[in-house]
């Protein structure tokens, strides 16, 4: 038994030693525009693909920053033309007619604000990271690394009259076969839905139906329904995502929109280019 003991000790002893350098080694997923150092391009070829089930979905996504959520808006209703109006954005997504250079637009994430949901899910082609638990489900995204829950325990979404808003809504999730069912209301309204400027009230309600095909894809489609800013619901289309590999060794970076630097930037770089430096 002793003989037996002992050759288990050292079994153990030189598995920790080869693998010490596998787990310290720190390996981010894709930033910005996708971009990976060669090391860890290296380490997601030579990764496995992990063991598939269809109701795993913990992992670190990646849009490829192709495609936006919701696709063609429907029509709005007054309330939801006026808000519209009012927005002023300055991204690339941005329609040239109503693009604004950023020192001149309001888009709430020239403030650091919370950039909210569903906009953060496909945000300047980031990844966002799926943490699973028995009853609840955490989206991590990497710009601002804000967080959303899901609970998955099988409570029911109260009335929105009930809620605080948030910044990321209310979730709850179920699933019905393979496929997740999230219903999610309760949002701030200073949140826009995409770069565009597109708004949404209080009572917004989303649907999203989350379906993992095959061990390296995760597909979201996202149902919108908000009488009081369109006029029927807006149905986007089915985006797809990529898992990251390694996975369990993947991390995302810590992408926060900073208010003292976002500030400095916007003196130094943003009122300049809009011609309002400030004259000393």
């Amino acid at each position: 038994m002793r003989i037996r003991i002992t050759s288990l000790a050292i079994f153990l002893i030189a598995v920790l030693a080869f693998s010490a350098p596998c787990f310290s080694q720190v390996i981010y997923g894709p930033a910005s525009g996708g971009k990976r150092s060669p090391e860890d391009l290296a380490a997601a070829a030579a990764a496995p693909k992990p063991s598939y089930d269809p109701h795993d979905l913990s992992g670190i996504w990646w849009g490829n920053g192709a495609g936006r959520q919701l696709g063609t808006p429907p029509p709005m209703t007054p309330w939801g033309q006026e808000r519209y109006d009012a927005n002023k954005p300055s991204e690339r997504e941005a329609p040239e007619s109503r693009k604004v250079p950023p020192a001149l637009g309001n888009d709430p994430l020239g403030k650091c604000d919370p950039e909210g949901y569903p906009r953060n899910l496909s945000a300047n082609g980031r990844p966002f990271e799926i943490v699973q638990t028995s009853g609840k489900i955490i989206q991590i995204f990497e710009w601002g690394h804000a967080f959303r829950e899901i609970w998955t325990d099988g409570r029911k979404l109260p009335p929105v009259a009930e809620l605080d808003p948030r910044w990321y809504g209310w979730a709850v999730g179920h699933w019905e076969g393979d496929t997740l069912v999230v219903e999610s209301t309760g949002f701030d309204e200073r949140t826009w839905l995409n770069g565009s400027g597109y708004p949404h009230s209080a009572e917004m309600k989303l649907t999203e139906r989350y379906r993992h095909p095959d061990a390296m894809t995760l597909e979201i489609t996202v149902t919108l329904e908000d009488p009081k800013a369109y006029t029927k619901p807006w149905v986007g289309m089915p985006q797809s995502y990529k898992l990251q590999l390694p996975k369990g060794l993947t991390i995302l970076e810590e992408a926060f929109c900073v208010p003292s630097e976002e500030q400095s930037f916007n003196e130094k770089v943003r009122d300049a280019a809009a011609g309002l430096t400030k004259s000393k």
